[in-house]
C-alpha cells in the first residue's frame, strides 16, 4: 500500500531506533565481556536509543533516503568506542565484538518476524493489526539491511573488522589502511546504486532463512 511520508516515518521510526540500539549495545556488551569496559563506562551499553543516535546518520540521512523515489534506506548510529588493545586477545576478540552487532540485528529481525506472523494471524480489519504488521515488516527489513550492510568486508564496517581479525598480520595491516576511506567508498556505492545491487540478493537470502526458521 502507498504510504504518505508521515505514515512512513511513523512505521519506520521505532524499528530503526530499536535496530541501531540493539546493534550498538551488543558491541558494547561484547567488548565489556572480552575485557574492554570503555563503552560501558561511557554509558553506551544500554537500550536507551538517545545514547546511540547520530543526528545526521540516524535522522537526516534516513529521511532523505525515504524521500528519494526508489531510494535504499540507509543510515548509521554513533559508533561504540572500543579500545581493542584492552581486549584480552585483541586480534581474536575483535571479531567477536564486531560480530555482536550483526548478530543482534539477526535476533531482532527474527523477533519482528514473530510479531509480523502474530499481526497477520489476527488480521480482521481492525485499526491495530495493520499498523503492527507494517511496523513488523519494517523491523525485519531494517534489521536485515543493517546486518548485511555491516557484514560487508570493508573497514570500518563490522565485516571489515572480522576480515582483519582473520587475516595474517601483514595482510590485515594492508586491509586496515582502507579504513579512513571506507565510509567514502560506502557513500559512493550508495549514490551509484551499486550498494543496493550488492545487498539485495544477500538480504533476500537472509529473509528466506528467517522464513524457514520461523
Amino acid at each position: 500500500m502507498e504510504l504518505t511520508l508521515i505514515q512512513q516515518i511513523a512505521v519506520w521510526a521505532l524499528p530503526v531506533l530499536f535496530a541501531i540500539t540493539a546493534h550498538e549495545a551488543a558491541h558494547a556488551y561484547a567488548a565489556k565481556k572480552l575485557g574492554d569496559p570503555t563503552a560501558f563506562l561511557l554509558g553506551r551499553m544500554t537500550f536507551n536509543p538517545l545514547k546511540h543516535i547520530d543526528p545526521v546518520g540516524t535522522i537526516v540521512l534516513p529521511l532523505i533516503c525515504l524521500l528519494m523515489p526508489g531510494g535504499f534506506l540507509f543510515g548509521y548510529a554513533k559508533p561504540v568506542p572500543v579500545n581493542f588493545d584492552a581486549l584480552r586477545n585483541p586480534k581474536r576478540d575483535m571479531r567477536w565484538v564486531a560480530a555482536a552487532g550483526p548478530l543482534a540485528n539477526l535476533v531482532m529481525a527474527m523477533l519482528w518476524a514473530l510479531v509480523y506472523r502474530f499481526a497477520l494471524s489476527g488480521m480482521d480489519g481492525s485499526s491495530f493489526q495493520l499498523p503492527l504488521a507494517l511496523m513488523a515488516e519494517a523491523g525485519i527489513q531494517i534489521n536485515v539491511i543493517l546486518m548485511v550492510l555491516n557484514l560487508l568486508p570493508l573497514p570500518p564496517l563490522d565485516g571489515g573488522r572480522i576480515l582483519v581479525s582473520l587475516l595474517p598480520n601483514q595482510q590485515a595491516a594492508q586491509v586496515s589502511r582502507i579504513e579512513p576511506y571506507g565510509f567514502l567508498i560506502l557513500i559512493g556505492l550508495l549514490v551509484s546504486g551499486l550498494l543496493g545491487q550488492i545487498l539485495a540478493p544477500l538480504m533476500h537470502l537472509v529473509m528466506r532463512l528467517i522464513g524457514l526458521i520461523l
